[in-house]
């Protein structure tokens, strides 16, 4: 039909149909938008062809989003409460990358589609596309294809019945668990203490070094009955009135340095004003509360931030992030001022810089070209290493001068997705052609093949949580879904527990995982 040579209308029905397949879900699990490369592989097998201008143009686009986001989370999991969790993933993969060696060698697969039965066993998307550049083969999507359903069905089968096989009890994991982030992430607190200390009394809070000793924040001071925002030059009197914020331990050091708390109220004075403030102006990204200086300034207190959910307690080295609510308690002439300077516009979080998205490929371009030679060995990162590299760095970065590298979610979610259509519709139908005649010759065994890639490497990291790291059940499952890139995994862990837990070690593990499969791909293309 003359309508199927048309690149646009076949693109945008391979979209549709692979979205309306996507959705269909089978005892809770679906294909979502991976069911695209499979209507691909179809169109391609019957002769329908997308560019492959659109397959560099989404591979880049999808691949740069990625880093981006995964920036920050790629190198916090090295910090000290990821490390093992780091080093789970990090095991998980390289198994994963061994055991694709040895069924390639085993079974006699072609190394494109063996690379290609990697990335499905693992259900990773980034994988691929970095297999396609790494290998310059059509194969590996076909790899793909066949590893992918199990790859999704497997991880799931094996997170709903391992704890059940180890004789794990969720219960008493939960516990532990809320027991655990407690400490990890205090809750954030407010109390009022009346100035009894004689030490104190007559000192100014400077002197005092009241957020250096304590680590809570004095948000305002009640004396005469006359409440103000206090500033560093602020004395404290007998008998004063101090709200203090901070979490537990933080109030129990106010109280041992200043005096008891009290149920006296500081009321709220007509010149005082308390908001609840959005960071969306870029100039004072990245800045850190020190720096704004704004008690100095302003006689403006950040009380509290909130970042992702989380309430945190700031200090004076914390740096301010596009999108962070802060709480400010400031006198009612300048809150105007302050509120200014953050911007405090949510729509700002809905706009999207160009500018910074194409540098930032341009950059990861010209890295990719970079041609690293060790002794006989040569290695180059190519097109998918340099723009990760790129996203990975700039995401970390954050803010160089006027430029904002980061990206709201909505924004980056949009351009990974427009991305990931373009570069799964162009790679399903350039190997369409050949799909019936490999899966003809071989399919069965690169179905075990791929079977076995999905599972020995979870048996080997679940071992090694358990004798090695002891780690928590909750966190385990939520790490093996996380370095196995696997989303429905994580949603049918969801199901057996209440915390979050499993989503914090999904999170943790993710950007890692995603990362060095990338990695062992490259390094698996070089054996070809």
């Amino acid at each position: 039909m003359d309508l199927f040579t048309n690149v646009y209308f076949s693109f945008f029905l391979i979209v549709t149909l692979g979205f309306l397949i996507g959705r269909i879900k089978i005892k809770g699990i679906s294909l979502d938008v991976s069911a695209v490369i499979f209507i691909a592989l179809v169109f391609g097998h019957y002769g329908v062809i997308i560019p492959k201008d659109f397959q560099q143009i989404g591979l880049v686009l999808f691949i740069f989003t990625i880093g981006i986001q995964a920036g920050p989370g790629f190198f916090a999991s090295f910090k000290k409460h990821g490390k093992d969790l780091a080093i789970l993933a990090s095991t998980l993969i390289i198994t994963a990358g061994l055991v694709t060696a040895l069924v390639v060698y085993i079974f006699d697969i072609d190394m494109n589609i063996g690379i290609g039965l990697l990335t499905g066993a693992l259900t990773s998307t980034p994988g691929l596309a970095a297999a396609i550049d790494t290998t310059g083969s059509p194969l590996a999507s076909i790899g793909y294809g066949i590893a992918y359903p199990f790859g999704v069905i497997g991880v799931i089968l094996f997170v709903s019945f391992m704890p059940k096989f180890i004789k794990a009890n969720i219960k008493n994991s939960e516990e532990e668990y809320e027991t655990s982030i407690k400490s990890d992430f205090p809750e954030i607190e407010k109390a009022n203490f009346i100035v009894e200390n004689e030490n104190v009394v007559g000192k100014t809070i400077a002197e005092l070094r009241i957020r250096y000793m304590t680590k809570a924040v004095v948000s305002r001071v009640m004396h005469n009955e006359t409440a103000i925002t206090p500033t560093p030059t602020t004395i404290l009197h007998k008998g004063d009135i101090i709200k203090a914020v901070g979490d537990n331990e933080a109030l129990d050091r106010i109280k041992l340095l200043i005096g008891q708390k009290t149920t006296i109220e500081i009321p709220l004075s007509t010149k005082y004003d308390i908001r609840r403030v959005l960071v969306t102006n870029k100039e004072y990204v990245n800045k850190t509360i020190k720096q704004l200086n704004l008690l100095g300034n302003y006689g403006a207190t950040i009380t509290r931030i909130t970042r992702s959910g989380i309430n945190i307690s700031p200090t004076p080295a914390s740096r301010i992030q596009f999108g962070d609510k802060l709480m400010i308690a400031c006198g009612t002439e300048n809150m105007k001022q302050v509120v200014n300077i953050f911007g405090n516009d949510d729509r700002r979080l809905s706009d999207t810089d160009f500018l910074p998205i194409a540098l930032g490929i341009i950059i990861g371009v010209l890295i990719g070209k970079i041609n690293i030679s060790v002794g006989s060995f040569s290695f180059s990162p190519g097109l998918t290493g340099g723009v990760l590299f790129s996203g990975l760095m700039l995401g970390r970065i954050g803010k160089t001068g006027p430029i904002l590298w980061t990206m709201t979610s909505a924004a980056n979610q949009l351009i990974r997705q427009l991305g990931l259509l373009f570069f799964m519709a162009a790679v399903g139908t350039s190997a369409g052609a050949k799909l019936v005649e490999i899966f003809m010759e071989n399919g069965v065994s690169m179905f075990i093949a791929g079977a076995i890639i999905t599972v020995v490497p979870m048996i080997v990291a679940t071992l090694i949580a358990k004798f090695v790291f002891k780690l928590n059940i909750l966190t385990l499952l939520g790490a093996l879904t996380g370095s196995m890139t696997s989303t429905p995994g994580l949603a049918a862990v969801d199901n057996m527990t209440e915390t979050n837990a499993p989503s914090v070690a999904y999170a943790t593990v993710y950007p890692l995982a995603m990362v060095l499969l990338i990695i062992v791909v490259q390094i698996l293309g070089t054996m070809i």
